[in-house]
């Protein structure tokens, strides 16, 4: 059993301790938001925060997380409207999705970090997130204009 604070509630999350986290956040605690990409940390779709920083879930594993803050998509704001989210929404930054929230949790992260960003900044903190229809202009748009609203 390990527990966890998983989007603000705690949870005993009875699994494998060497289960990546990202199948634990998905399997067994019932949260899709954070997506499969490629299993070895190197695209970003998993991206969670563990006590506030961003991690590739895929490469964390359950027992590195007992007793820890876990934040995925579905916590970032219950109602969607975290800054990061609305600039997403308000410049139509994804196309088919699938990294979108990857994304969103490695911007949040930044910026709670760095609130008044470079465009190059911007760029290199984001630059471990793949996007497959190469929608980066407009991540990087919604980053600065979350940077306003942050």
């Amino acid at each position: 059993m390990t527990t966890v604070t998983l989007n603000g509630k705690q949870h005993e999350i009875s699994g494998d301790p060497d289960m990546p986290l990202l199948w634990a956040i998905r399997d067994l605690a019932g949260l899709p938001g954070t997506k499969f990409g490629c299993g070895a940390g190197l695209c970003g779709a998993c991206t969670v925060h563990v006590d506030g920083i961003a991690e590739r879930s895929c490469q964390v594993l359950l027992a590195d997380v007992e007793g820890r803050e876990i934040t995925t998509i579905e916590g970032l704001d219950p109602k969607g409207d975290h800054p990061v989210q609305e600039a997403w929404r308000e410049l139509n930054v994804p196309q088919c999705g699938f990294c979108q929230a990857g994304q969103i949790m490695q911007a949040s992260s930044f910026l709670k970090e760095n609130p008044n960003p470079t465009d190059e900044e911007i760029m290199e903190n984001m630059s471990g997130n793949v996007c497959r229809c190469g929608a980066y202009e407009r991540i990087v748009d919604a980053v600065r204009l979350a940077s306003t609203r942050t």
